[in-house]
């Protein structure tokens, strides 16, 4: 039988039983990828070097980083206004913050700590040791907290103590990704910003696959921007609102983000 013939032959074969032919197989559909519709611009202290937004109540928590230089600032959301700050200890370099109750948990970069803050006086309460590669963005998800760390892969964490109970990789269109940083969880899921980009990419824990991917560029069109400007900071407002942001930025920006 000709090659032809047999390849009609088990097309046929398929389709009586129900079964599509092996060409005919869709190939899964691409993560939906959309620009966020401006809301408000806010100003922005363009001396952070934003590394964590957490949006809890009217408050907006920042955490500004660099060696020496990180702090944790209370800001008015509407104005962009520094309420109060306190400096990390040391020579620490801040990553990515959350609230969880009455508490605030702030990563460093490399410096083998995390620190957890007592939010009403943003007084240091204690120092807990973590790899040095521990985390770059932190957020609750479920009842327990999840990292990032620069790489592909999302931990999960007991909230008390930031031991590891879990990980996941996280993929898009079936591939790996890289670079995830700042995170923000919202409704059981996780955003997170992709490093070094003006993408953020909304994850599904359970299963680490990216479902929408948020293209921030639009934003900073046509203005200079220099190598430290990376875009940096996600806050969960309400809805389908965010507060975003750039570090060293002179504005941060309320968006929706519609999907």
């Amino acid at each position: 039988m000709a090659l032809r013939s047999i390849s009609l032959v088990l097309t046929a074969t398929c389709l009586l039983a129900g079964v599509a032919a092996p060409h005919a197989l869709a190939e899964p559909a691409a993560v939906p990828v959309v620009r966020p519709v401006l809301v408000a611009q806010i100003p922005h202290d363009p001396n952070a070097y934003t590394e964590g937004l957490e949006l809890d109540g009217g408050t907006l928590y920042e955490a500004t980083g660099l060696a020496g230089k990180s702090d944790l600032r209370e800001v008015d959301p509407n104005t962009g206004v520094v309420r109060r700050s306190v400096p990390l200890p040391g020579n620490y370099f801040s990553e990515g913050i959350t609230v969880v109750g009455d508490r605030i948990w702030q990563l460093t970069y490399q410096n083998g700590v995390a620190l957890e803050w007592d939010k009403a006086t943003l007084t240091l309460l204690r120092e807990v040791s973590v790899p040095p590669d521990f985390g770059w963005g932190i957020c609750p998800v479920g009842d327990r907290l999840v990292v990032s760390d620069g790489t592909g892969r999302l931990r999960f964490v007991e909230p008390g103590t930031l031991e590891e109970v879990g990980s996941v990789d996280v993929t898009r269109d079936g591939n790996a990704v890289t670079g995830l940083n700042e995170l923000d969880c919202v409704d059981g899921q996780v955003w997170a910003s992709l490093w070094p980009s003006d993408e953020i990419a909304r994850i599904d824990p359970t299963t680490g696959k990216i479902n929408l991917v948020a293209d921030m560029s639009g934003l900073f069109a046509g203005q200079d921007r220099t190598v430290e400007q990376v875009f940096s900071g996600i806050a969960h407002v309400a809805g389908d609102e965010f507060l975003v942001d750039a570090k060293k930025w002179p504005s941060m920006y309320r968006v929706r983000i519609d999907g």
